[in-house]
């Protein structure tokens, strides 16, 4: 366990949060200031600190600053209850591995604090990657996975390829009771059709050719845990009937075995595309889905999580720089206009491989256009083709505008209204309005 530091000046919060992480098993001291947070890693180095925003005297983004520079390589959870981007991006700016929202939901904070002291270590664990994103749409998304964590039930998700489903998957995992068993995932569409029965269920010596030893298969290796099923839809109809068997009996048989084996996962599956349509097509078994989908969360397309892609874009530049020795301090306006911009087909995981690219070929602390793959360049023709050709309403002229704006500004909300004209709160309305 992690020796962490907490600090708030609200003494029933630093309460709170010391017996949160004491029953994780946590060593925590506490601060009341950022003042008494930089006295306090002088004398014992934290491995991570959870830092409140909102303090007097040397607010939250100044003692993350300070803890840089004073103990670098130190993780830092920042809390902020203003539950917009502006706090975020400039955290990440300085270096916070995550932040949660205030009021925090339990399993939130030691989520982001399990990520992060998992990314400060460099050590494998079964935390989930930081989950970065404020939202509407996103935040109603994780919120609801969540709350589903606890109660043991199996859980859809359905999302577009590179949406994150493994990362709601490990998300849920990491907030369940589950947490301290594996994390077995299962990527049915990379799985030739000849071997996946015998992944999933194992096989006895001798069951087919080559199988010299027994083997153990993910059922069995999620025991205790979570079993993650991604791509299920693209199983065939004999698999199906299988996995139908398995989660309604809780027992397996494997391949070239006659003895049922019990088993005790949690199943998560997911897909890329409506299994509806595919019962629709006889493609998929209806009474599987329903085994499947006790509950379903779908997860928000990257074009509809609007300012999320400046948090993103920015996390995912530190991360890369940090890994690849470059001093990255941001981007230019042109730059973040044309990641604005583009359809990211293929979503966050896109976004990703573009930044990491960016960072790759970066020549100095800011990532310019030229940076950038050709197919994001490629915008430069057609946005001023879209303004002279292609014409759109009022609403959707407007809603273009504030994004790019935004992208500007980073996603500070309060910079983006003045550069509008308008008032902040009428800022806040529009993008929830257009869902930015």
């Amino acid at each position: 366990m992690a020796f962490v530091l907490a600090v708030d000046d609200d003494a029933g919060v630093l309460r709170i949060l010391e017996r949160i992480l004491r029953r994780e098993g946590h060593t925590v001291a506490t601060a009341c200031s950022g003042e008494a947070a930089l006295t306090s890693v002088g004398t014992r180095r934290p491995d991570a600190v959870v830092l409140d925003v909102q303090m007097p005297g040397i607010d939250g983004l100044e003692t993350l600053a300070r803890l840089r520079h004073q103990v670098p390589g130190v993780p830092v959870v920042i809390m902020t209850g203003l539950g917009d981007v502006d706090t975020a991006v400039l955290a990440f700016k300085r270096g916070a591995a995550d932040f949660v929202v205030k009021p925090f939901v339990e399993a939130k904070l030691l989520l982001a604090l399990g990520s992060a002291l998992a990314a400060g270590t460099g050590a494998p664990g079964p935390h989930a990657p930081a989950v970065i994103g404020g939202s509407p749409r996103f935040r109603d998304a994780m919120d609801l996975a969540i709350r589903l964590a606890r109660p043991d039930i199996n859980i859809l998700l359905e999302g577009e390829t590179g949406t994150g489903k493994e990362l709601f998957a490990r998300a849920i995992h990491a907030a369940s009771a589950r947490k301290g068993g594996p994390f077995v995932p299962v990527d049915c569409s990379t799985l030739a059709e000849s071997l996946i029965e015998s992944e999933l269920f194992g096989h006895e010596k001798g069951a087919f050719s080559g199988a010299v030893t027994r083997k153990i298969g993910r059922f069995e290796l999620a025991r205790g845990g979570t079993l993650f099923l991604d791509e299920i839809a693209d199983m065939t109809l004999p698999l199906q009937a299988k996995i139908l068997r398995a989660v309604q009996e809780r027992e397996i048989e494997r391949v070239g075995g006659g003895d049922p084996i019990p088993i005790d996962v949690r199943l998560i599956a997911a897909s890329n595309r409506e299994l509806r349509d595919a019962i629709q097509q006889g493609r998929f078994r209806e009474d599987l889905y329903y085994r499947l989908a006790v509950v379903i969360v779908r997860l928000p397309r990257l074009s509809e999580r609007g300012a999320d892609l400046a948090l993103l874009a920015a996390y995912f530049a530190r991360q890369f720089a940090s890994q690849y020795g470059k001093h990255i301090t941001g981007f230019s306006d042109r730059t973040l206009e044309l990641l604005t911009a583009h359809r990211w087909v293929g979503n966050v995981r896109e976004l990703r491989n573009a930044i990491e690219q960016a960072v790759i070929v970066a020549d100095g602390g800011t990532i310019l256009v030229e940076h950038l793959p050709d197919e994001i360049r490629g915008h430069e023709g057609s946005l001023a083709g879209t303004l002279s050709g292609e014409l759109a309403t009022l609403a959707e002229a407007e809603a273009r505008h504030i994004a790019r704006v935004l992208a500007h500004t980073g996603g500070q909300i309060g910079a983006a209204a003045t550069i509008l004209g308008i008032h902040r709160n009428t800022l806040t309305r529009k993008i929830r309005e257009y869902g930015l």
